[in-house]
């Protein structure tokens, strides 16, 4: 049977167990992968509830203008249900936010309006306050606040927690989950514990975030917040959405742990999630010890991968904040005990070039003019010219040098490097902090791998 829309999708996500990443914790730990849903985020589900609840409620009359403070995800949701009730979208986002996330608002008709971060939430700078102002001043037009919005946990205690509790046959003991807006992990544990009070509901926050503080004092102390760059969880203030009396424990994660976590479970369970699945699940590993064999976990995955392509999955992005730990081009030149790069004048002879292989015992060589790369010579090469014509060697390196080699930058990974290297390439050059040349080659490489 056809679906009437693509609202309809909405909800009904997989239960998928972990089988790799969760080898080191006891019980069995289960992922509620809500990227199937059709906005490829759990906030499809809050987002049509509240359009719902606000049409009910006569807050939102035909032809208005759907206006939101959001991440991206909960935008996505909102676009999807504009486009098919015929509304309009203004969401006013951080410049935190990964491009993509505009991007995608932008594609399916959403205007996107981009505020600074690092302000106070009553700041008129901030997107709170922003979203705020033009729920007000635009005619015929909603400010959803998804934070203050009863109908965004309203929408999980109806669903998420219903779906988890019959997926897993009413068996789960634990549901773990990152704590953003408050919807989700309320709404859920709101109903699981309505089902059995003995379940445990472990929030995972990030350092920066307020919320930690909060849920251990009942204080608002703002001195335990500063910027982070973990998406899609973590406040400086506290939603109206949180009911604390539902959460057993908060476990905050760094940014870092989240990031890496995230890349771990694409490539060890082939789960492509976001930045908070890898928060959520690295929260757990830290809370390990309080699990037995005989545990069921849930733990939420919020969002698709494909919002943080620029971010958690972009080397250059983890490496540039000290999140990936992997061997650069940098990293092979500082531990070989060679460091002057051997180079050859285009007006060099070939037999002199061939001296400066034997003599350094090396296969490949840089062909330099004014310290600029413009040519190469390979011992391969040369000994097929050599080879068949012995009188080459009196000849300069100019009329029988192969292409330069590929310049990089002297941070790039040991990963991309070997994609550079080929049978007709077989170096890397880049220049270090003093613009030096240095070269790397297929051995390199290899040796480096192999450490």
């Amino acid at each position: 049977m056809w679906k009437n829309n693509v609202l309809e999708t909405i909800g009904n996500t997989p239960l998928i167990k972990l089988n790799k990443v969760s080898k080191d914790i006891p019980g069995t730990i289960l992922a509620k992968v809500d990227y199937f849903n059709p906005g490829n985020s759990i906030k499809d589900r809050m987002a049509l509830k509240m359009v719902e609840v606000a049409e009910q409620e006569g807050k939102l009359k035909p032809g208005g203008t759907i206006i939101e403070g959001t991440s991206g995800n909960t935008g996505m949701g909102l676009a999807l249900a504009a486009c098919v009730k015929g509304y309009k979208c203004i969401f006013v986002t951080t410049d935190k936010q990964s491009k993509e996330k505009a991007d995608i608002l932008k594609a399916v008709g959403a205007e996107v309006i981009v505020c600074p971060t690092n302000v106070l939430p009553e700041d008129p700078r901030s997107y709170y306050s922003v979203a705020k102002r033009l729920g007000k001043e635009i005619p015929n037009s909603m400010y959803m606040n998804q934070y203050d919005n009863l109908a965004n946990r309203q929408a999980h205690y109806e669903s998420t927690g219903p779906e988890i509790w019959e997926q897993t046959e009413g068996k789960i003991t634990h549901f773990v989950c990152t704590a953003g807006t408050g919807g989700t992990i309320t709404g859920t544990a709101k109903y699981l514990k309505e089902k059995n009070p003995a379940i445990k509901v472990w929030a995972i926050d990030v350092f920066g975030s307020l919320l930690t503080n909060y849920y251990n004092t009942g204080e608002l102390d703002m001195s335990f917040v500063h910027p982070y760059i973990s998406e899609g969880f973590g406040e400086d203030f506290l939603p109206q959405n949180y009911d604390m009396s539902v959460i057993d424990h908060f476990e905050q994660v760094t940014d870092k742990d989240g990031a890496v976590m995230a890349r771990k479970i694409a490539k060890e369970e082939g789960l492509f999630c976001g930045y908070s699945a890898g928060s959520c699940l690295q929260g757990l590993i830290q809370l390990k010890d309080r699990l037995s064999k005989d545990d069921v976990v849930v733990c939420v995955f919020h969002d698709h991968g494909s919002r943080y392509i620029g971010k958690i999955y972009n080397d250059q992005w983890m490496m540039e904040r000290g999140f990936l730990d992997v061997k650069t081009f940098k990293d092979i030149v500082n531990g070989r005990h060679s460091k002057r790069l051997v180079s050859v004048e285009k007006t060099a002879t070939v037999s002199e070039a061939v001296e400066l292989m034997k003599k350094y015992d090396i296969e490949h060589i840089p062909v330099m003019t004014n310290n600029e790369s413009v040519g190469s010579v390979s011992e391969s090469g040369l000994f097929q010219k050599v080879f068949s014509n012995p009188a080459i060697k009196h000849a300069s390196v100019e009329s029988v040098m192969e292409h330069a080699y590929p310049v990089v930058d002297f941070d790039t990974a040991v990963e991309r490097l070997g994609s550079l290297i080929t049978k007709e390439n077989g170096a890397v050059l880049a220049k270090d902090e003093k613009n030096d040349y240095h070269i790397v080659t297929k051995y390199d490489v290899i040796q480096s791998l192999a450490k």
